[in-house]
């Protein structure tokens, strides 16, 4: 029977710092820590650790504010390119299409009136197609018409004379209300080769009227008034380059034509 011997004991290898790996163990002092005192470690409190996060929800969709203000530009610059295409074709017609084009307005040139399309000279008092008149024989004086503006009714045969010479001839109904009358004045007065006055029977509040053409609107408010002023004014001259300074500035009627030589009674 053998003697035993001494009794081995365990070589115990101290780990170091720059043992094995040559690193310190993964995860700092918090390494160690019981799994019972971790989240979702066996034999912690039930309901105790730390509570989970909840994830952020990220919407995918778009921004529509930004979109939505580059569209409303976009409208509106290809409107105001669209518009100024407009006039610029509407501009380069003549003068003539362009009033006719306006609502409302009657062109007496296109129906070869004879007593409408009459230029002479005629001493006293003249019978007219329309009231007011856009043509016809006339006194051989002109009313002034460098945006002159008279209070009473003139002579329609000194107003004829000045369309003839290129004037637009603003009229109104006798008795229409004040301010109505100071917005058409405003729109004539200190402007060549522009009148006004009021006018007896007028069948609408306003019209305006240059040789051949003539508007009747029911207000002075009426864009239209501004357009046909713009369109026809000096353009509409039967005799262009006439003048309508040094005319008959009165209201007073035409006097009765002279008897001719020889005449009886």
């Amino acid at each position: 029977m053998s003697t035993p011997g001494p009794e081995r004991v365990p070589s115990t290898v101290k780990v170091g710092k720059t043992t094995g790996q040559g690193k310190p163990p993964a995860g700092g002092p918090g390494a160690s820590r019981p799994a019972a005192n971790r989240p979702g470690g066996k034999g912690g409190a039930k309901g105790k650790g730390r509570k989970p996060v909840t994830p952020v929800k990220v919407s995918g969709g778009r921004n529509w504010g930004p979109i939505a203000v580059t569209g409303a530009v976009i409208l509106v610059a290809a409107g105001i390119i669209g518009w100024g295409v407009i006039a610029s074709v509407q501009g380069s017609k003549p003068w003539e299409e362009q009033v006719a084009a306006i609502d409302g307005v009657v062109d007496y040139r296109a129906q070869k009136n004879a007593a409408i399309d009459d230029r002479t000279h005629k001493e006293g008092p003249q019978t007219y197609v329309t009231n007011p008149p856009v043509g016809g024989a006339h006194n051989s004086t002109w009313q002034n018409c460098m945006g002159d503006v008279y209070t009473e009714p003139i002579a329609n045969e000194h107003a004829v004379h000045s369309l003839e010479h290129g004037a637009v001839w603003v009229t109104y109904k006798q008795g229409l209300d004040a301010a109505q009358v100071e917005k058409l004045q405003a729109k004539v007065e200190g402007k060549e080769y522009t009148l006004m006055s009021p006018i007896a029977n007028l069948d609408k509040n306003v019209s305006v009227q240059v040789w051949g053409y003539q508007l009747k609107v029911d207000s002075a408010d009426d864009s239209r008034i501004d357009d046909f002023i713009r369109i026809t004014r000096v353009k509409a001259s039967m005799e262009p380059g006439a003048a309508c300074s040094s005319g008959n500035t009165t209201s007073d009627p035409v006097p009765a034509a002279a008897a001719s030589a020889g005449a009886t009674g």
